[in-house]
């Protein structure tokens, strides 16, 4: 862990009036520059600078990102001072987060703690004000029911991308590769991903690209994490008052061109062999990563199909009793990386991807999420996504991912096609 010792904090929540959020929009509220935000169909959370601490783990830590960071979390709540009579899921001690993919990753694990969060959820709304022993001059319960004014939106941009380390004939050698690992047993499926790099202007308002996300993605979890925005489809878990839900996704088709093509895209996904032996693979991983923390377990009999913009997904809800007191960050610790964006074995297909990945994935497709003094939070995989990093020359440096889970019988082409459907969201958005 590195930083400096966590502080102790005064955490204060208090309900405000719906029609003091400004223009509707959570976002108004957080930075043009480092946006912290958690938002779907239009309901969440979102952080309001400055930092008031932060919790860093990096690739040289003796345990799992995730087990660190419980710790770190769990000794920061237990010293907090926290009044929230509100107590809805979002309210209280909240930290913003997001760790990598892969433990060897040079990017960091992190929770974000903000002074201000401002959330709405089922009709409600609050401010959330958190401050250090040494603000103790500070009136936190005044803080806590004053709104910071709305940021105005700077104007519109785009970024420039293009192929990254593994372009189209370079990805469909790495699909090859995979193939040829899986025809020799060492794993029944790998997911392989592909770069986009580029850049935006250094002073681009990053709420633009969130704005666009969750308007265009709005049954998506839209998130704004220490430098990474996406629009995820996809429920790594969500955990509250003892009880744990999670959505696998796996098996894509994209939305066709009319209604007839559509139809037959969404049959051709529900009848295809392949994508059902490859959504079997990411339900085992989530449902055998579960079962050793809950009782109840129910999963759905079947896939169904979930329907976006976009997209096609084979789609399966899990739900559960939590039986041992595992925080959020524990079961993350024991779901990730799932079979949807890693493979199964696990360990085995996570080293092909080593050897077939030219690149680091850093944030992308690991936990990303949030949560509060009890160890509870909404977690999601972190997809359809764009990572930025601090500007160089007037501008600031932007990569981008989609993979594809490769099985036998996965044709090199297609998957090359489905990555080109998964980047839509965020090119998109980008552009």
């Amino acid at each position: 862990m590195t930083g400096s010792p966590a502080p102790r904090l005064h955490v204060r929540t208090r309900e405000v009036g719906l029609h003091d959020l400004a223009h509707d929009d959570l976002l108004a509220h957080t930075s043009p520059a480092a946006p912290l935000a958690w938002l779907r169909r239009g309901e969440g959370i979102v952080g309001v600078a400055p930092v008031v601490t932060r919790l860093d783990v990096g690739p040289d830590s003796p345990e799992p990102r995730a087990q660190a960071l419980a710790r770190a979390w769990a000794e920061l709540a237990a010293q907090a001072d926290i009044d929230d009579p509100v107590d809805v899921p979002g309210t209280g001690l909240v930290g913003f987060a997001a760790l990598p993919f892969d433990e060897r990753s040079a990017a960091g694990a992190s929770i974000v703690v903000p002074s201000l969060i401002v959330g709405r959820r089922g009709g409600r709304a609050w401010l959330t004000s958190i401050r250090r022993d040494t603000e103790a001059d500070a009136d936190t319960d005044t803080d806590a029911k004053t709104l910071p004014e709305p940021i105005a939106y700077e104007p519109y941009w785009s970024a420039t991308l293009g192929p990254g380390a593994l372009d189209p004939d370079g990805y469909q050698s790495a699909v090859r590769g995979a193939l040829e690992a899986i025809a020799t047993g060492e794993a029944g499926k790998i997911v392989v991903a592909r770069d986009l790099v580029g850049t935006v202007p250094e002073d681009a308002d990053l709420r633009r690209l969130i704005h666009e996300l969750s308007t265009g993605y709005p049954d998506t979890w839209t998130y704004a994490v220490d430098g990474i925005i996406g629009a995820s489809p996809e429920t790594l878990a969500t955990v509250h008052d003892g009880r744990v839900t999670a959505r696998v996704l796996a098996g894509t088709r994209p939305r066709g061109a009319d209604a007839t093509q559509d139809a037959a895209s969404r049959a051709a996904l529900t009848a295809s062999a392949k994508d059902l032996d490859e959504h079997a693979y990411a339900v085992h991983s989530v449902v055998a990563s579960l079962t050793g923390h809950t009782t109840g377990l129910t999963v759905d009999e079947h896939p169904f199909t979930l329907e976006l913009p976009n997209v096609w997904h084979l789609a399966t809800d899990v739900a559960g009793t939590l039986s041992d007191g595992a925080t959020s960050l524990d079961l993350i610790q024991a779901l990730h990386p799932t079979a949807a964006v890693a493979g199964t074995p696990t360990a085995a297909a996570v080293e092909a991807i080593r050897r077939l990945e030219p690149f680091d994935r850093r944030r992308y497709a690991g936990p990303v999420g949030w949560i509060d003094q009890h160890g509870d939070g909404e977690w999601a995989i972190a997809l359809r996504c764009a990572q930025f990093d601090a500007p160089v020359g007037g501008v600031m440096p932007v990569v981008a991912h989609a993979g594809a889970g490769i099985v036998a019988g996965s044709d090199p082409e297609s998957e090359l096609l489905e990555t080109r459907v998964k980047f839509r969201p965020i090119v998109d958005a980008l552009a």
